[in-house]
C-alpha cells in the first residue's frame, strides 16, 4: 500500500537516506523544511516558534520527525547544550501539536515516529539494557527524556507514537563512524577509553529499514531501540575495522586525550551501553547487518 509520509530533518544523513528509500519503494514524501518551499512536495515550518500548518499534514499517513541540531557538531558549552535540547523539544512539540489539531479538525489519527537516542540510558557498564530499562543520570539522558516527553500531547490524544532510540549509525558518508573510518584508514583506529565499553551500533541500511518498519507498523508504540542485535565492545569494533581495512588498530585513545580534543562530549563517546532491540525484533523486523563482521565489511566497501 502506497503511503504519504512527512519527514522533518530530511536533509540530514538519516533523513536523506530515509526519503530516498521511501520514494524508491513508491511512497510519496512530504518534506517539512525551514526555508521557503520549492515545490508541492515541501511545506515550511518554524519549530522555534511552534509554527506548522496542520492542514499541510492532514492527508499524510505518518510523520517521521528527525529534526534537531547535531550533538557533536560543536564543542559542548552551555549555549550548545541548550540548543541541543531546545531544537529537539521544540520540533517534537510542534509536530505533536499539529497532529493533535489534525485529529481535532478531521478525525484522522496520523502515526508519529519520533527520533530519540540511546543516550537515554547513560553509561551503564555491562548491564543488559532493553526498552524497559530506566534512564541514566547524565546530560544526554535528561535531554532524551524531555525529548520523548514532548510527544505527550499526541499520546494523550490517542495517536500512535513510537520513539526511535537510535544507536551509533554506521555510514561511510557521515555520522558517528565517519571519523573512525578515517582514523582506521590511517592506522590510528585503536580502542577508545578502556576499549571494554559496549557500543550499540546499527548500519544506515538497517536504520532506514527500521524507521520504515515503524512507519508501517503503527501497533508498535513507545520506546524502540534501533540497534543491531549484537552489541560489541569498542575494542572489538576497532579490531574488526582494522582487519577490514588491513590496518593496525592497537593505538588507544584514552579518556583524558578525548577530553582534550572534544571536551565533555568525550564522556558520551565512550559511554558503555549494552542494548538489545527487543521491541524491534518482537515486531518481526529482520536486520540486513545483524553481526559486526558483515556490518564493517559493508561500511568499508
Amino acid at each position: 500500500m502506497v503511503k504519504r509520509v512527512a519527514v522533518t530533518g530530511s536533509s540530514g544523513l538519516i533523513g536523506g537516506a530515509l526519503r530516498r528509500h521511501l520514494t524508491d519503494r513508491g511512497d510519496s514524501v512530504l518534506r517539512v523544511v525551514r526555508r521557503a518551499p520549492q515545490g508541492p512536495d515541501e511545506v515550511q515550518w518554524d519549530p522555534s516558534r511552534g509554527e506548522l500548518d496542520a492542514a499541510a499534514l492532514s492527508e499524510v499517513d505518518a510523520v517521521v520527525n528527525l529534526a534537531g541540531v547535531g550533538i557533536g557538531d560543536k564543542r559542548w558549552n552551555a549555549e550548545h547544550k541548550r540548543e541541543v535540547e531546545r531544537s529537539r523539544t521544540d520540533a517534537t512539540g510542534t509536530v505533536s501539536q499539529a497532529l493533535v489539531r489534525v485529529k481535532e479538525q478531521t478525525g484522522r489519527s496520523i502515526r508519529l515516529v519520533n527520533a530519540s537516542a540511546v543516550g537515554y540510558y547513560g553509561h551503564r557498564g555491562d548491564e543488559v539494557l532493553t526498552e524497559q530499562s530506566p534512564p541514566g543520570q547524565d546530560f544526554l539522558a535528561g535531554v532524551v527524556t524531555r525529548w520523548e516527553e514532548a510527544t505527550q500531547p499526541a499520546v494523550d490524544a490517542g495517536l500512535s507514537v513510537a520513539w526511535a532510540r537510535t544507536g551509533l549509525v554506521m555510514s561511510p558518508d557521515g555520522g558517528a563512524f565517519s571519523p573512525l573510518l578515517l582514523l582506521g584508514k590511517l592506522g590510528l583506529g585503536g580502542p577508545m577509553g578502556t576499549g571494554r565499553e559496549w557500543w550499540p551500533w546499527i548500519t544506515l541500511v538497517d536504520e532506514v529499514a527500521a524507521l520504515t518498519h515503524l512507519v508501517d507498523h503503527d501497533e508498535v508504540v513507545g520506546a524502540v531501540n534501533l540497534v543491531a542485535p549484537s552489541s560489541a565492545r569498542q575494542k572489538d569494533i576497532a579490531r574488526e575495522l582494522g582487519r577490514a581495512l588491513h590496518r593496525p588498530a592497537v593505538v588507544p585513545a584514552p579518556r583524558f586525550a578525548l577530553r582534550i580534543v572534544v571536551g565533555e562530549f568525550a564522556d558520551s563517546i565512550i559511554a558503555s551501553q549494552r542494548l538489545e532491540p527487543q521491541a524491534l525484533t518482537a515486531s518481526g523486523f529482520g536486520f540486513e547487518h545483524a553481526d559486526l563482521t558483515s556490518a564493517v565489511r559493508w561500511l568499508v566497501r
